[in-house]
């Protein structure tokens, strides 16, 4: 909730200029960091806030991107293109593909062992395994530009997905499993 939140001042929905995407030429970017300080803090904020509701899940990625929008804001770095574009592509990388990829790595992780010992159901299983392969297919983003649209087919059912394991896994979990050993 709190991340979709912060997208409100940086995108299209609160300003016919958004928040930069990492093929805009560095004038955008720069441009963009110099002229909405205060939609990227509340930006920041919002999304730092995120990663502490939702733990270990998106605490690095999360709270990377955050702490390096909250630099670029600052004067002297705003002004600074060379180093405000760095900033920038670190904060991506780590919000971006930082986040996708280790959140499919959780989803197969979970999905995988689920599906063999039938703790959760076949749909749910199913979606976090076609989860997991957009997840380490975004990786692609960083060579590919088109293969962007990965990160929030990630980012944004992940979070359904975790929220319905949440549910579902401790149900199963609390039934008696099979054992092949008979007590004496």
């Amino acid at each position: 909730m709190l991340f979709s939140a912060g997208l409100y001042p940086v995108t299209i929905f609160a300003d016919k200029t958004h928040f930069p995407g990492p093929w805009e030429p560095g004038d955008v970017i720069v441009s963009y960091f110099q002229t909405h300080p205060l939609p990227v803090l509340i930006c920041m904020f919002l999304q730092f806030g995120a990663p502490i509701a939702l733990g270990i899940f998106t605490v690095f990625g999360g709270m990377a991107a955050s702490f390096l929008l909250w630099v670029m804001v600052h004067p002297g770095i705003a002004q600074d293109p060379t180093l405000l574009r760095a900033l920038y592509y670190l904060s991506y990388a780590f919000g971006g593909p930082g986040f996708s990829v280790p959140m499919g790595l959780l989803l197969a992780g979970v999905s995988v062992p689920a599906a063999f010992m039938k703790l959760l159901p076949k749909w749910v299983v199913g979606l976090g395994l076609v989860l997991a392969v957009c997840g380490e297919l975004s990786w692609l983003n960083l060579i590919a530009p088109k293969a962007l649209f990965l990160i929030p087919l990630v980012r944004f059912p992940s979070f359904i997905w975790l929220i319905a394991t949440g549910f579902m896994l401790p149900r199963a979990v609390t039934q008696p499993l099979r054992s092949s050993v008979v007590p004496a």
